[in-house]
């Protein structure tokens, strides 16, 4: 007897890089789950997302740039968390389609950092203000450090990277880059901030896991900082992901 087909998958835009699909069709295939794959659907519009929702074996999705915010519309019901957030990175498919919206990026944060932060560790500052900073936000809350947002526009930021000087980088202990600066193929970019105030007591924190190491985490390690890149933050949201599509 056949087992019932399960497809998961990517929703994004320009997406060829993914973690996701590599991730789970390795998971797949490691632990012999032949009636499972994973597809990624890049949209050029998240208007085309009925498409991908036409597919019968559908059961779950992750949210990537630019649709973590623009698919909260199309939800049946939103996740206590993810709407505190107001983004969502993964979604339950029912039975009867409708749509279910949850964030395990803050979870991926919080059990990523924990293990290293102690309690020197009170302040944080979060470098841009896109969706994914919002998940780092509410993960900080939770875990009662106080952050402030950098950008360069002071619209949704408290500071602006301008701003920046010896007090403020030395206030705050642990610094968390959520911009795509630095990321494959522009691996030469990132934030401008002044990394001769950082030092060993700091924990710089990027969201990209490609490359392994970009600049503004080898500019903090020359600097002694504790450095952390993004992946075992995504392979922990990952397997929330999965948790949630079979709860």
């Amino acid at each position: 007897m056949s087992q019932e087909k399960k497809t998961y998958g990517l929703i994004g835009k320009n997406i060829g890089y993914s973690f996701s699909k590599n991730y789970f069709s390795e998971k797949f295939l490691r632990t012999n789950m032949e009636n499972c794959c994973y597809k990624n659907f890049d949209l050029e519009s998240i208007d085309n997302l009925g498409e991908v929702l036409k597919n019968p074996s559908l059961k779950g999705l992750n949210i990537t740039i630019p649709y973590k915010e623009k698919v909260i519309r199309y939800l049946s019901e939103i996740d206590s968390d993810a709407k505190q957030i107001g983004a969502v990175n993964t979604i339950k498919v029912n039975i009867d389609n409708t749509l279910i919206g949850y964030n395990t990026d803050y979870i991926g944060f919080i059990k990523s950092l924990e293990p290293h932060i102690n309690s020197s560790h009170k302040k944080a500052l979060i470098l841009g203000t896109g969706g994914a900073s919002k998940a780092i936000a509410y993960a900080l809350e939770k875990l009662n450090i106080e952050a402030k947002k950098v950008s360069r526009k002071k619209v949704d930021a408290e500071i602006n990277y301008s701003e920046l000087n010896e007090e403020k980088i030395n206030d705050c202990q642990i610094i968390i880059n959520t911009t795509p600066l630095g990321t494959f193929p522009e691996i030469e970019n990132y934030p401008d901030i002044p990394y001769h105030y950082i030092t060993k007591k700091h924990i710089c924190y990027d969201l990209i896991y490609n490359p392994n190491e970009t600049v503004f985490l080898k500019k903090s390690k020359q600097n002694k900082a504790f450095i952390i890149n993004g992946l075992n933050m995504l392979k922990i949201q990952a397997e929330e992901s999965w948790k949630i599509w079979n709860n």
